[in-house]
C-alpha cells in the first residue's frame, strides 16, 4: 500500500494552522484538482481524494489530537469514510457548505435532489502471521449511518409528509440579482438545502436527518496469503444512501501483526537462526520451528559463515493468487560466548596456534592480513607491482 503524506503537508498548512485556514487551503486544492476541471486525469483525482482525507482528519479536534501525537499510526483502528473509493459526487454532498455552487450541480451538498448511494466506510483488523498462512474470518464491530426504520428515510414524523419548500417552489435553487441586476446568480436555496422539500413535522428518532446511528457487525472472511494494508470490501454495509438509494460499501483494511520470530517478504519467510561457532565450523543438525507450529531438520554445512543462509523449500506463506507456498530463509547468525571455562580457554588458545601457521585454516582472514601488510609496507621485491614501479 502506498505510504500516506503528511496530512499538513498535503494542505500546505502550518501544524498550528487554525480551522479557518485549513479549510480555506482544502477549498483550493479541491478546486485545483477537482475532476470536473480536469477530466480524465486520475492523478487530479486521487490529489483531491487525499486532500479531502486530510481535511477530514484535520478539521475533527479528537481525530486531529491524535494525528497530532501519533501519526497516521494514531488513527488506526479507528473507523472513517473511504475517500479513494468514495464517487466525487459523494464527497461534495458531505461537504456542500465548503463549495456552495462553485461546480454547479456537484457542488450543493445536499442540493443533489433523488436518491443517491451512500458514503463508503473504512475501518481495520489486525491478523496473525499464521492466519495468513491458513486465512480466517473476523467479526468486526463498527458505526455507521442506517436508514430511520420509523420514518423510513425521510426525515418526517410518520403520519405527515415533507412540503415542497415555498421559497424555492421546490426546484431546491433560488436566483438572486446582484450589481443593480448586472448578473444572475443562481444559488442552492437557503431554506431546504436545495432538496426542494421542507420537513416541518421532524421524525422524533432521526430528529428529520433520515438516517440514525447503528452499532454494525459484520463477519469478514480473510483469504490465505493476503498481504499487510491490502483491503477487503464488503459490499453493502457502508452508510444509508439518502432518498432511498442504496448502502455504500465498507472497505477493511488488513494489518498483519509483528511476530515474533519471522519477517515476512512477500510469500517468503525469514528466521534469523542462532548457532554457535563450533556449529558453524563442524557442521550440525538443528530443528528449527515453521510457520505451521511444527519442527523441521536442518542440516548446517562445515564452515558456514555469519550471514550465510539456507533456503528450505514450500515454507513460507501461500500465494493470494495461485496459493502456491514460498520458501523460508534461515539465516546463520553465529554467537560467540561471553564467558569461557579454564578448559575453553586453553581449547581454543591452542587452536588460536594453529591460525598463524595454517593458511588453509581461514583462507579469508590470512588473505585480509596480508593486504593490510602490503598497503602499508609496500608489494614484496620482485612483485608484478614491485617490477611496474621501477619500469615508470
Amino acid at each position: 500500500m502506498t505510504t500516506k503524506r503528511d496530512y499538513y503537508e498535503v494542505l500546505n498548512v502550518a501544524r498550528d494552522a487554525g480551522a479557518e485556514q485549513i479549510k480555506r487551503a482544502y477549498r483550493k486544492l479541491a478546486m485545483k484538482y477537482h475532476p470536473d476541471r480536469n477530466p480524465g486525469d486520475a492523478e487530479a483525482e486521487r490529489r483531491f481524494k487525499e486532500a479531502t482525507e486530510a481535511y477530514d482528519v484535520l478539521s475533527d479536534g479528537q481525530r486531529r489530537q491524535l494525528y497530532d501525537r501519533y501519526g497516521h499510526e494514531g488513527l488506526r483502528g479507528t473507523s472513517g469514510y473511504d475517500y479513494a473509493h468514495m464517487d466525487v459526487g459523494d464527497i461534495f454532498s458531505m461537504f456542500g457548505d465548503i463549495f456552495g455552487d462553485v461546480f454547479g450541480e456537484r457542488g450543493r451538498g445536499r442540493g443533489r435532489r433523488g436518491p443517491h448511494r451512500g458514503p463508503s466506510l473504512q475501518t481495520e483488523i489486525e491478523i496473525t502471521l499464521e492466519q495468513v498462512l491458513t486465512g480466517t474470518e473476523k467479526e468486526i464491530e463498527y458505526n455507521r449511518k442506517q436508514t430511520c426504520q420509523t420514518c423510513q428515510g425521510s426525515g418526517a414524523k410518520p403520519g405527515s409528509v415533507p412540503q415542497t419548500c415555498a421559497t424555492c417552489n421546490g426546484r431546491g435553487q433560488v436566483a438572486q440579482s446582484g450589481f443593480g441586476g448586472m448578473f444572475r446568480m443562481v444559488t442552492t436555496c437557503p431554506d431546504c438545502a436545495g432538496s426542494g422539500q421542507m420537513v416541518t413535522d421532524r421524525c422524533r428518532d432521526c430528529r428529520g436527518n433520515g438516517r440514525v446511528p447503528q452499532k454494525r457487525r459484520v463477519s469478514v472472511r480473510i483469504p490465505p496469503g493476503i498481504e499487510d494494508g491490502q483491503s477487503i470490501r464488503v459490499g453493502g454495509e457502508g452508510e444509508a444512501g439518502i432518498g432511498g438509494g442504496p448502502n455504500g460499501d465498507l472497505y477493511v483494511i488488513v494489518r498483519i501483526a509483528p511476530h515474533r520470530l519471522f519477517e515476512r517478504e512477500g510469500e517468503h519467510l525469514i528466521l534469523q537462526m542462532p548457532i554457535s561457532f563450533t556449529q558453524a565450523a563442524l557442521g550440525a543438525e538443528v530443528k528449527v520451528p515453521t510457520i505451521d507450529g511444527q519442527e523441521h531438520t536442518l542440516t548446517i554445512p562445515p564452515g558456514t559463515q555469519h550471514g550465510d543462509h539456507s533456503r528450505q523449500r514450500g515454507l513460507g506463506l501461500p500465494d493470494l493468487r495461485t496459493g502456491q507456498r514460498g520458501d523460508m530463509a534461515v539465516i546463520f547468525t553465529i554467537e560467540i560466548p561471553r564467558k569461557l571455562t579454564s578448559r575453553q580457554k586453553a581449547l581454543l588458545e591452542e587452536f588460536a596456534q594453529t591460525e598463524s601457521h595454517h593458511r588453509s585454516v581461514m583462507p579469508h582472514t590470512k588473505g585480509f592480513f596480508e593486504r593490510i601488510r602490503e598497503y602499508l609496507t609496500g608489494p614484496p621485491a620482485g612483485s608484478n607491482d614491485d617490477r611496474r614501479g621501477e619500469q615508470s
